[in-house]
């Protein structure tokens, strides 16, 4: 194959860059710029380019959709929260009011604690929960595993 040669002028910083694409990948600067120029050239290049960032903003739209809807179930949780806690809890007597704040403050401080440790630890609490009440494949194994023992051995000859 025939080349043509150019010379070229590119601003400082490109071929800097170039030089080092060059020794890091152990290839001529010539084959890197030829390889960038027909990408460039390409018809479809074009396509793919807006293809690939079509799919990333989907993929985006729905990360930023499911966020939405956590946030939402998130503040409609906190709302029926707060308006049960307002509707089962009897008011302090004024007698009591200054205690009542010393042991909100007391408590809010503990909650706090905690709060910080349990992001410290990187696991969120729903996702504990829902582990802790869905089984995992053993136990449905071990269900069936039970349910082919005991029917094994209630055959129709087995002695009631």
């Amino acid at each position: 194959m025939s080349r043509t040669r150019l010379n070229l002028f590119i601003e400082h910083e490109h071929a800097k860059r170039l030089d080092e694409l060059s020794t890091m990948k152990g290839l001529s600067k010539s084959s890197i710029v030829a390889a960038a120029l027909a990408s460039f050239l390409s018809p479809d290049s074009g396509d793919q380019r807006e293809a690939a960032i079509a799919k990333r903003l989907d993929r985006l739209s729905r990360q930023l959709d499911k966020l939405e809807r956590d946030q939402n179930i998130l503040i409609e949780t906190l709302a029926l929260y707060v308006r049960y806690f307002l509707t089962v809890s009897t008011p302090v007597p004024e007698t009591h009011q200054e205690a009542a704040r010393a042991q909100g403050r007391a408590r809010f401080e503990q909650f706090i604690e905690q709060l910080g440790r349990h992001l410290l630890r990187g696991r969120s609490l729903v996702k504990d929960v829902v582990e802790e009440i869905q089984p995992d494949q053993s136990q449905f194994f071990g269900l069936q595993e039970n349910a082919n023992a005991v029917s094994s051995t209630d055959g129709p000859g087995a002695p009631s």
